[in-house]
Order: structure tokens, then C-alpha cells, then sequence
């Protein structure tokens, strides 16, 4: 039982911080310099972007790269009503779209330096494709 709440308490605190200002995460990366990871998202409608949440995200690897290496952002597309996100977020969201997504793919996971300068991109999610995509965050980043 202790092994497990141990487990537990290890992935909670390996959850990765992700922020929701993209100016905010520059100056982050700026003083550490990390790498900015910004994942777009339908967090409410879109299968791939729940799965890759829960499969990539979630995972113990990337919150261990993530600590080291990255700046997360989220830029999340909620489509029902009771997961709107205010209006204030939703237009730094749509700015955001505008530069590093403007084709409107979900899920899609944007890689940039601390500049801002995108240095690799992901379009969509294969399912079970988790090894491949942190082998090729690992080989960006390192």
C-alpha cells in the first residue's frame, strides 16, 4: 500500500505545469533556457488530443523531460458550452493559432526555441506512437 501511494505521490509531483500565456512561457524560457513545447488541443471533443493527453502527457518520461528541458503551453479549443474558457484566454489562444497553427489541426504540438523559432512540429496523434514522439522530443531538445 505504500508502494502504491508512493507511485502516486511521484506522478502527481512529475505532472508537468502548463501554461496558458505564450509571453508568459517566453520569458520562462528566456531565464532557463528551455525549450517551449505548445500543445493545441480540443480538449472536450477531440479523441486524438484526449488520448495523447493522457498516453504522451501523462507519462512519467515526458514529465521528466519536461522538467528539464521544456515550457509547456496549452492552447485548448474546448467546444461545449460548459467548457468555455474566457474571452480573454480565448483570444491569446486564437493569436497563438494564428502564428504556429493557422490550419486549425488537432491535435498539434509545436516545438519552438526560446525565441519563439519553431524547430520541429507534430500533426496529429497515432495511437500507441508514444515512444516514437519522445524519441523525437529527445533528439530535438538534446
Amino acid at each position: 500500500m505504500k508502494s502504491l501511494i508512493s507511485i502516486v505521490l511521484i506522478s502527481f509531483l512529475l505532472t508537468p505545469d502548463w501554461l496558458t500565456d505564450f509571453a508568459a512561457a517566453q520569458q520562462e524560457a528566456k531565464k532557463e533556457h528551455k525549450f517551449i513545447l505548445i500543445s493545441f488541443s480540443g480538449s472536450d471533443w477531440c479523441g486524438p488530443c484526449i488520448k495523447m493527453k493522457q498516453e504522451v502527457y501523462g507519462s512519467t518520461d515526458f514529465g521528466s523531460l519536461a522538467e528539464k528541458k521544456l515550457v509547456l503551453v496549452r492552447a485548448d479549443f474546448p467546444r461545449s458550452k460548459k467548457n468555455q474558457l474566457p474571452k480573454e484566454q480565448v483570444k491569446l489562444n486564437e493569436a497563438l493559432a494564428d502564428k504556429y497553427n493557422p490550419s486549425g489541426k488537432f491535435p498539434f504540438t509545436v516545438l519552438t526555441d526560446e525565441n519563439g523559432t519553431v524547430v520541429k512540429t507534430w500533426d496529429g496523434y497515432a495511437f500507441g506512437s508514444q515512444e516514437t514522439f519522445m524519441n523525437e522530443l529527445n533528439q530535438a531538445v538534446n
